[in-house]
This record gives structure tokens, sequence and C-alpha cells, in this order.
């Protein structure tokens, strides 16, 4: 009523909610509302074993392939998703394939924390911390932290969801 755009974000999980997903999408187009799904991702550590949980979207849109009409859409985001229309439901759905559609090439997005933590990419631990070149050198010394962070993003991560693998980051999502 407020005029405000809902965007719902699904991490989809094989044996979890890999069935509810249809039914939510469905929903959320009836409400007028997107989704986005994503692949499960090695961060942090969980105690499940990431390959018990991984869902692939390209089969999972497989899937959605004989049940929808899906139509590749051009949006962008400036962020990883990729957006199809659902003929049936005139809604729009996002794909986050960090595995199996490594989007990385593309990435243009660095993440902040609340402390002043900078981190160049989501799946590898590297760091800079804003808040204490802020308080010690000012502006500048910000500013040659923020071009010497730009420098060090890497071109890709080291997610890996085999059997066994371990989280590609100790940190959790939430702390991110």
């Amino acid at each position: 009523a407020a005029g405000l755009q809902v965007k719902l974000n699904a991490v989809a999980m094989k044996g979890v909610n890999d069935g509810h997903l249809p039914g939510l999408i469905e929903w959320a187009h009836g409400e007028g509302h997107e989704v986005t799904l994503i692949e499960v991702m090695p961060i942090g550590e969980i105690g499940v074993d990431r390959a018990d949980q991984f869902l692939s979207l390209a089969q999972l849109r497989a899937e959605f392939e004989n049940r929808w009409t899906l139509t590749d859409l051009p949006d962008s985001t400036g962020g990883p998703a990729r957006y199809v229309r659902l003929a049936e439901t005139g809604g729009r759905l996002g794909f986050i394939s960090p595995l199996t559609g490594n989007f990385c090439d593309t990435c243009n997005r660095v993440r902040l924390t609340c402390t002043g933590k900078l981190y160049m990419c989501l799946g590898r631990n590297g760091a800079v911390d804003l808040r204490d070149a802020l308080r010690n050198g000012g502006p500048e010394a910000l500013d040659a932290l923020l071009d010497t962070a730009m420098r060090q993003k890497e071109r890709g991560h080291d997610f890996d969801v085999s059997r066994g693998a371990a989280a590609a980051v100790p940190r959790d999502m939430a702390t991110t």
C-alpha cells in the first residue's frame, strides 16, 4: 500500500525447500513481488556437508521450463542475478548461480560490515579496515586504502561444494 517494491531472496536447498519453490514463486508473483533464487554457497562452518544441500539452479531452471514458459530478460540490477519472465505469472524470477554459472568475471561488488571491514570478495578472506584508516589517517588514508582494496579484488572465488569440502571462508554470511 505504501508503494514499496518487494523482492524475496531464497537459497535453493536440495531436500529442504526445493519442493516449495514453485509455490513460493507463484504466491510472490501473485502478490506483485519478485523472487531471486540463490545456489547454496560454502560460507561459514555450519556442521552440514554442503554437498547434501547443493541444488544446481541450472537443473532447477530446466525443471521450471517443464512447468512455465521462461523468457530470458536483459535486465541487470548491477548484481550477479540473471532474470527471466514467467509467462504464466507475469512475474520476474532471478537466478544467482555462483557455482554452476560462476559470475566472478562481471562482479563489481564489495561488502562493508558495520564495523568498517571491507571484504573485496564474498568467497575469500581478504579484507581491509576502513574504520581504522579513517580514524588514524583521515580521508586521505581512507581514499588510499580504498584504492589498494580495489587493486586487491580477486577475479574469482574458491567455492567448492563437493563432498567433504571445507567452507571457502570460515565467517558466516551474516558477518559479511
